[in-house]
């Protein structure tokens, strides 16, 4: 069969994350899922378009900036189903602890990352700003809002379109995208770094 010129969606552009204030700024890029292809599974929680840029550790940011890093893992599922799945996105939390400006500029949140040859889409993204007073905000794919002390920023990138029907899904080959659940897979990365660290700390 002919390889397809066009692979199936990935996550979009990187997700750029800015905050910042008179005293410091900050400027990050979050993974998300690598679409499938006939053959491959899609990786997960990895950069697609821009791929020389590496997450700062969590120790170092918060020492340096005025935040908390709740969470960071990957968004299990959230690849597109198919023969070959697509790659998962990430999830990832911060909690503000001074007034900042956070600025996002990210894609896929209104159009999902689309499949091919009968592979389902992967999931969208997602950018909600839980205030203190518990009001949960959809900040959309691109803005800038005020942040204010006890703000959450939850952060969930898309994730990739899976390759062809997902009637005959194919074995999860070692490290390659998420697997049917259940099944074990090898975590690389910063996201693997990330759990790892905390549960040896």
């Amino acid at each position: 069969p002919l390889v397809p010129l066009t692979p199936p969606s990935l996550q979009g552009c990187m997700n750029n994350i800015t905050f910042g204030n008179e005293l410091v700024s900050y400027y990050e890029t979050v993974a998300g899922g690598a679409g499938a292809g006939p053959g491959w599974h899609g990786r997960s929680g990895v950069h697609t378009h821009m791929t020389n840029t590496r997450i700062t550790d969590p120790e170092i940011l918060e020492k340096r900036y005025p935040v908390i890093l709740k969470s960071f893992e990957l968004a299990q599922g959230t690849g597109g189903a198919g023969q070959f799945r697509g790659g998962s996105g990430v999830r990832r939390e911060l909690l503000f602890r001074q007034q900042m400006v956070l600025s996002v500029l990210t894609e896929r949140r209104a159009f999902r990352p689309y499949g091919l040859q009968g592979g389902e889409s992967g999931a969208p993204g997602l950018n909600l700003l839980t205030r203190r007073d518990g009001r949960t905000l959809n900040l959309g794919g691109k803005t800038s809002v005020t942040v204010f002390p006890g703000d959450i920023f939850r952060l969930q990138t898309p994730g990739g379109g899976g390759f062809g029907p997902p009637t005959e899904p194919a074995p999860a080959e070692e490290g390659q995208g998420v697997p049917p659940r259940g099944r074990p897979f090898a975590e690389r990365g910063s996201v693997c770094d990330y759990r790892l660290a905390q549960e040896t700390a």
